[in-house]
């Protein structure tokens, strides 16, 4: 008999512990508005380059395994969407986040080599072998940004709730985890880099809950979020690249809380 009590009060204990930690469960999903900034693309040559016939820089000049190489990139604004899965204690909650962010390349611009401008040259000199001039210069030929960057994102975050008698209530966070980054850059249709890492990421955010009901909120915000720089292999040149990843989100979201 006394077997049969503590194993019900086992159970007992066992589901009220549950219905308590149920009740500070909650999902939230939100879509953001995200302005990354414009990056740099810091590289060197990881292997002797030879020039092709360029402008002014003739065929076959040898550049060095480790000569500088690199660019500016300017990135449009692009969209994302988060997804979290958290549990509330107080004015405390924690929380595992999914995110996805996408951005288009507007242009790229001022391709320097060996401290060299080589936006007036032909762009042929970028090619080895390369049997004569193409007929466009480096800077038309990368002006044409074509592609993107796309990253998922997994985090683990922690906001503060402020317990404002005000019907908005403001809240911060901060989160760390890992992010996955594709680079493709394919201006005027040449492939020069398309290559994925797999970084570090952090943010901030802060903004205000709007609560419905004991269940259902919404809320807005902000959010600061960077990444390690991304590390990357060109696929025209013999040359890696770091890449910075930083960027501005201005988001939207409904939380349930159960």
């Amino acid at each position: 008999m006394l077997n049969i009590k503590q194993s019900a009060l086992a159970v007992a204990v066992g589901l009220a512990s549950a219905n308590a930690l149920a009740d500070g469960f909650y999902l939230s999903g939100s879509l953001s508005y995200n302005d990354m900034d414009d990056t740099y693309n810091d590289g060197s040559f990881t292997e002797a380059f030879f020039t092709g016939p360029g402008t002014t820089i003739p065929a076959g000049v040898a550049l060095p395994a480790g000569t500088a190489v690199g660019w500016n990139t300017d990135v449009d604004s692009g969209a994302g969407a988060n997804l979290a899965i958290g549990w509330q204690m107080d004015e405390l909650r924690f929380e595992a986040e999914y995110a996805y962010a996408s951005h288009d390349v507007d242009t790229h611009k001022n391709v320097m080599a060996a401290g060299i401008d080589l936006s007036n040259e032909d762009a042929a000199v970028l090619v080895s072998g390369a049997p004569g001039n193409l007929g466009i210069s480096v800077a038309d030929l990368v002006a044409d940004g074509r592609g993107d960057f796309s990253t998922d994102y997994l985090f683990f975050n922690v906001f503060y709730d402020f317990d404002a008698s005000w019907t908005l209530k403001p809240y911060i966070g901060a989160g760390i985890g890992n992010a996955w980054v594709d680079v493709e850059y394919n201006p005027s249709g040449v492939g020069i880099i398309d290559d994925d890492d797999s970084v570090f990421a952090y943010q901030v955010m802060a903004g205000l809950n709007y609560w419905c009901s004991e269940q259902l909120s919404f809320f807005g915000g902000l959010r600061w979020r960077q990444t390690d720089d991304i590390e990357v292999n060109a696929d025209l040149l013999p040359a890696s690249f770091d890449i910075e990843n930083e960027s501005w989100l201005a988001e939207v979201g409904v939380r349930w809380s159960f």
